[in-house]
């Protein structure tokens, strides 16, 4: 069975980024496609890998916590993906933390704004004093 390949401008497509987008995560090694000719193809794991890497950036991770995550798939030869599994849970942990702090900061904030409006509002109701 052959394996469908993608061209760079197709994968961007399918994947709702630029062509300038997946060469970053070239350069920066998330991603090693193959070549042929001059052209870049891209197989089903490239794809699954950009897939990864976009939704590890829509979620707050780093390049390197991403890249990190998908060095485990090579290095580790463990069918359950245990190794992969804590990495991501003490990641998704930290997050998860950190975004319930970005929550509470910015209910606090509302707030505060909130008693400012109605403050200005209040003045700007009542009659001037001459």
């Amino acid at each position: 069975m052959e394996q469908k390949l993608w061209s760079i401008s197709e994968l961007a497509d399918e994947c709702g980024v630029t062509a300038r987008t997946i060469r970053f995560y070239e350069d920066k090694g998330l991603i090693q496609p193959q070549r042929v000719g001059a052209n870049r193809v891209y197989n089903y794991q490239d794809r699954a890998r950009l897939t990864l890497i976009l939704r590890g950036k829509r979620l707050g991770f780093s390049l390197e916590d991403i890249g990190e995550f998908l060095a485990l798939y090579h290095t580790e030869c463990d069918p359950d993906h245990a190794s992969q599994l804590r990495y991501l849970l003490e990641k998704v942990q930290t997050k998860v933390k950190a975004l319930r702090q970005q929550q509470a900061d910015l209910e606090q904030t509302l707030r505060e704004l909130m008693r400012i409006e109605t403050e200005c509002l209040s003045h700007l109701k009542m009659p001037e004093e001459t």
